[in-house]
């Protein structure tokens, strides 16, 4: 993991394995993690799952606060903005991996998922299987240079995905018309807002899209829109600090007016005021 550059006061971080390995699985403590956090907010192009063994603390990901305890596990997907807090008594171990390092079907499915952010709790009766996985991927990923295999993390992180059972894995992968809708919305939000376009894209009646949507999130297919259109929307104007009429332009608004009645309606605030908050924390 290697800083890449900086986009306002945002670190960008790309994926580059220690020792420039061909791997696509990478693990660090949370003591390594703690050497290298300064406290900032970062950006990745790859997927940080963290598993918690002992001590508290916290991590805010895409403006959402999350608090790290015993025996829970984070999952933060490429392009969220997340920002470490108090994690100087935190013990466990982050699994860092590109998009493509799970190999079974069930778990790249989930790992496509660009909502996939979530924190939570592991029961008792799955730690030693999540414990269990997590240790054989983390003495696979430190054998030596001449005895490493390049599909066993691949292999290994899909099984410790898969007894983690991150809350949203079951409803993401059942729903064949949603994981379509998602795809696309992740594509084209910036110019198409509206569920009518992606049921039209996608051959499906709206009701049948929205159904679907609903099963899946518990959200309507226009909110589901509405909430990635915001999420982006807040990500330029906290970290980017793009004033509002440029966040309309790069989100398909007409104009600053018409994106500043979207924000607000969505929000309760208008965009500059909530900028200026949130630059204020």
């Amino acid at each position: 993991m290697v800083e890449n550059g900086h986009v306002s006061v945002i670190r960008q971080m790309t994926y580059q394995p220690a020792g420039h390995r061909a791997a696509a699985v990478e693990t660090m403590t949370f003591e390594r993690l703690r050497e290298l956090n300064d406290g900032g907010t970062q950006r990745a192009d790859f997927h940080v799952l963290a598993v918690i063994d002992s001590g508290s603390g916290s991590v805010t990901v895409d403006f959402l606060h999350h608090p790290l305890k015993e025996r829970s596990a984070v999952w933060i997907p490429p392009g969220a903005v997340h920002r470490w807090d108090d994690i100087a008594e935190v013990a466990g171990h982050l699994v860092l991996f590109v998009p493509t390092a799970p190999v079974t079907h069930v778990t790249r499915e989930l790992v496509a998922s660009p909502d996939l952010a979530a924190h939570w709790s592991i029961p008792d009766t799955d730690w030693p299987f999540v414990d269990t996985a997590r240790n054989h991927l983390l003495l696979e990923a430190s054998a030596p240079p001449g005895d490493f295999s390049t599909e066993l993390p691949g292999i290994l992180l899909s099984a410790l995905i898969t007894r983690l059972r991150p809350p949203h894995a079951e409803a993401r992968s059942t729903h064949p018309v949603f994981r379509l809708f998602r795809s696309s919305v992740e594509a084209h939000f910036r110019e198409h807002h509206d569920a009518g376009y992606y049921a039209r894209a996608l051959g499906y009646a709206p009701r049948t899209l929205s159904r679907a949507v609903q099963q899946a999130t518990g959200r309507t297919a226009k909110a589901y829109i509405v909430e990635r259109i915001v999420l982006e929307a807040k990500r330029l104007l906290a970290h980017d600090r793009l004033s509002a009429a440029r966040c309309a332009d790069t989100l398909g608004f007409p104009d600053a007016s018409n994106f500043s009645v979207f924000f607000r309606k969505a929000t309760g605030e208008r965009p500059g005021a909530w900028q200026a908050t949130v630059a204020g924390e």
